[in-house]
């Protein structure tokens, strides 16, 4: 086993909180496999690069030589995690969960080692549970405690309701750690409440507690927000390698040292010296930031794939040359009559306006001419659309 202190130095890298430290290095010193607990209640078909924030942790207590225990949550699932709600989250269906359950175990080994990760299923221990087994379990566990909790006391204070069953969800969740005998719980900021849970109903239960490590939530790419598909800001690790190639090159700068610190495989002093590059002017932004894109493409895809986005990229945005595969819009003589009508319902503009505005700066080409005129109409045939430099159409007028 790897000296403690590099264990540790590598399980905290870019992590929020740890507790207890000492309680861990106690854990370390018996050089023996911890047991690494992780959950995911499959609430989405596909994961994106915020989950993977976690997912990096957990294959660095991997490389130490500890074991994953990822947990999909298919009981929790169909509860609802209240974690950072301001209302009650509808319960999925048992068919919603298994299937987005299958997809999640597909997508988890492009970053974890099957051989040394073991996928549970909740509802293995908590389906067993009868209704004498669920009152022995909250009984765990006080109200006042319960209201403690930042979501529940805020919907409370502002008379918004809270379901009895939304109790049961941490109370769930700390029972996972005691079935499994976990060593280390991992999971984000939001979750601290159900994380804490765990180390409470383990003292319940006679066993010793688990430590718990808490990762920061990435921002998405408005860098604002966290990375969630109902914000529109995320970055899906089944997408097209163009696609996360693209998306990884919209951040900002800034951000772009966050994504490296959480996501990348370099080190932090490399990271460092690429940052200091930066800043003294030896290094581009754009090629570090190109550096990691490929970086993650070959995670997600393969190296091949990642070169050839990078190319890409670079063609379409350096050269403005046109991407291989375009999307394809096919409408009526009549709704090609003006430009900004068909740039709006092609989806490549959110309003008229919009479409007007960038028509009339020369943002347009049709088949390589610039448009300034908004009121250009096109004939029957099929035309390939640019509108800036990263906008793109096969337009199909019939």
């Amino acid at each position: 086993m790897i000296d403690i202190e590099q264990q540790l130095a590598l399980i905290k890298r870019g992590a929020v909180e740890l507790i207890d430290e000492e309680e861990l290095k106690r854990k370390l010193a018996r050089n023996t496999p911890l047991r690494i607990k992780v959950g995911f209640d499959p609430t989405a078909p596909d994961l994106h690069l915020g989950h993977t924030v976690v997912m990096q942790k957990m294959r660095h207590f991997q490389d130490l030589g500890h074991r994953i225990l990822f947990l999909i949550g298919d009981f929790t699932g169909r509860i609802g995690d209240p974690s950072g709600r301001s209302e009650t989250r509808p319960p999925l269906t048992e068919e919603q969960v298994l299937a987005n359950a299958e997809t999640y175990k597909k997508q988890v080994f492009k970053i974890l080692d099957p051989e040394k990760t073991e996928v549970v299923f909740n509802s293995t221990w908590l389906s067993k549970l009868d209704a004498q087994g669920f009152i022995k379990l909250a009984s765990c566990y006080t109200v006042a405690r319960m209201m403690e909790r930042d979501d529940f006391e805020k919907r409370f204070r502002e008379n918004r309701p809270i379901s009895i069953h939304e109790f049961l969800y941490p109370l769930c969740q700390g029972y996972d750690s005691v079935s499994l005998h976990t060593d280390v719980e991992l999971g984000g900021t939001d979750q601290k409440f159900n994380l804490l849970m765990g180390r409470t109903l383990q003292t319940h239960y006679g066993q010793e507690s688990q430590c718990i490590l808490t990762m920061p939530l990435l921002e998405g790419l408005d860098g604002v927000r966290k990375m969630s598909k109902s914000y529109g800001n995320y970055i899906g690790i089944d997408e097209p390698a163009k696609e996360i190639f693209g998306k990884v090159m919209k951040i900002s700068d800034e951000l772009m040292w966050r994504y490296y610190e959480l996501l990348s495989a370099k080190s932090l002093q490399e990271i460092a010296t690429l940052k200091a590059q930066v800043d003294q002017g030896t290094m581009h932004p754009k090629v570090v930031k190109e550096d990691l894109a490929e970086e993650l493409v070959t995670r997600y895809h393969s190296e091949d794939a990642a070169k050839k986005a990078r190319a890409e990229f670079n063609a379409i945005f350096a050269s403005g040359a046109l991407p291989e595969e375009l999307p394809t819009y096919s409408c009526a003589q009549g709704d090609a009559s003006c430009p900004y009508i068909f740039l709006e319902a092609a989806g490549l503009v959110k309003s008229r306006s919009e479409a007007k505005r960038l028509i009339g700066s020369g943002s347009l080409s049709i088949n390589g001419e610039k448009v300034e005129d908004a009121l250009t109409p096109l004939a029957k045939g099929t035309y390939t659309i640019k509108l800036g430099k990263k906008r793109f159409l096969k337009l199909q007028v019939e």
